[in-house]
């Protein structure tokens, strides 16, 4: 039977099959041979790369044994939204390397004539799909609010068309989810912020808002897009701003105008929970889910990788539980990394949280950092000994365990038609 081939890159980008060494990818520090049933084509609008300063693995098949190429560079996929990757590109760091930019790292394998990558699809909605995504009609709709004053819309207009944020794209298109970025400031330090980072480390992904929008701006742009969305979504806690508990008083304002005006929609908040008062006094007034992210259920990890500054791990629980209290829609934003997310102990915590706070959803989404640097940053060594389950058996096993858990990737439409799970 033909083995998944592994591919290579050369100095000029030009991308190579192996013959005689089959794919390979990592869970943390432990190298596997990629299969057949791990495997899905390429998804579309995918993103390619080859990793500078490292040397790819293969299995050479006639030693049996895992083998370092050198001469050329790992190739990656940066997979599209909807899928959760199983492994990361299995390679060896040279000295001072240097750090690999934010995204998530699949390995890539050439099998039945395509390219593939081992994935699993979670999500299935076009949600982020960028084929779907005319921006000659967002180009003209931006048009039309050319004589705004409202601060908020010329933010989003440059989030549409200088960083392709699929958000602010739907805006705009006037489907799916729009965004409501109200906070400039945050309270942790997550190592692998998108909008923040310290000198000396990668480039963040796009810059933060750089102003609060009053509520009145917050609720225009929600009205305008809750009218015109059957099922939409608002949702304040974007890429482009920090924590916006941190402006609940805006927040606050904003939901209690827009509700005067319209039971429409779903008002969403992504956000690290870390103030559990704040988190009481939005629900009161009309906030119907939250998505709270966690690169882990262990409070030693948590703290690592997020680094909160005036609040701890206890008060994010004791803030999802006050959502629930409330009978909010409660997701976790959980942030995948092959060999930690599938750790046994890992899995045994996870277990653990699910029933103690009957969260109604998990979204299952790659974690965007260097994946070696990742294990050093959390002070995990290579030499430990762990017990690792795989991804998908992690997610197949929560399915069996909690068959009402939802599982996907995207944010979802709350109506008082499917209310949150009890």
């Amino acid at each position: 039977m033909q083995e998944p081939a592994l591919l290579v890159a050369d100095k000029n980008n030009k991308i190579y099959d192996m013959p005689g060494f089959a794919a390979c990818g990592m869970a943390g520090n432990d190298l596997y041979v990629l299969k057949e049933e791990d495997l899905v084509p390429l998804p579309e609008c995918a993103r390619l790369f080859f990793l500078p300063d490292r040397q790819p693995i293969g299995f050479d098949i006639r030693q049996n044994r895992f083998l370092e190429m050198e001469g050329f560079y790992p190739c990656a996929a940066f997979v599209a939204p909807g899928y959760t990757q199983l492994f990361t590109a299995a390679y060896r760091e040279k000295p001072k390397a240097g750090i690999l930019p934010l995204f998530s790292y699949a390995p890539l394998a050439w099998y039945k004539g395509r390219l593939h990558v081992p994935a699993l699809r979670i999500d299935s909605r076009r949600v982020h799909d960028a084929r779907f995504m005319d921006m000659a009609k967002v180009e003209k709709k931006i048009q039309s609010f050319k004589a705004t004053q409202n601060r908020l819309i010329i933010h989003l207009r440059n989030c549409a068309l200088n960083y392709c944020c699929p958000n602010a794209i739907n805006f705009f298109l006037a489907r799916y989810e729009c965004p409501l970025p109200v906070s400039p400031f945050c309270n942790a330090r997550c190592i692998g912020c998108i909008s923040y980072q310290p000198e000396g480390s990668c480039a963040s992904s796009q810059h933060r808002i750089s102003f609060v929008p009053e509520p009145e701006e917050v609720a225009e742009v929600a009205l305008t897009h809750l009218r015109q969305v059957r099922g939409g979504i608002v949702s304040f806690g974007q890429g482009c701003e920090g924590e916006p508990l941190l402006a609940a008083d805006t927040i606050l304002k904003a939901i209690k105008i827009i509700r005067k005006q319209t039971q429409k929609g779903t008002i969403h908040m992504n956000t690290n929970a870390s103030l559990a008062l704040a988190m009481k006094e939005l629900c009161l007034a009309g906030l119907d889910s939250i998505r709270v992210s966690f690169n882990s259920l262990r409070k030693e990890y948590y703290t690592r990788y997020y680094q909160p500054s005036g609040y701890k791990f206890d008060d994010v629980i004791e803030s999802i539980l006050c959502a629930r209290k409330y009978k909010k829609f409660v997701s976790i934003n959980y942030l995948v990394m092959p060999g930690f997310t599938d750790d046994a102990q890992e899995y045994e915590h996870l277990v653990r949280f699910i029933r103690g706070t009957k969260v109604d959803m998990i979204q299952w989404r790659n974690l965007n950092f260097d994946p070696q640097l990742y294990f050093r940053e959390l002070g995990i060594k290579p030499q430990e000994k762990r017990q690792l389950l795989g991804v998908k058996a992690v997610i197949c096993g929560l399915k069996k365990m909690f068959p009402k858990l939802r599982h996907g990737y995207f944010n979802v439409a709350i109506t008082k038609k499917s209310p949150a799970n009890k």
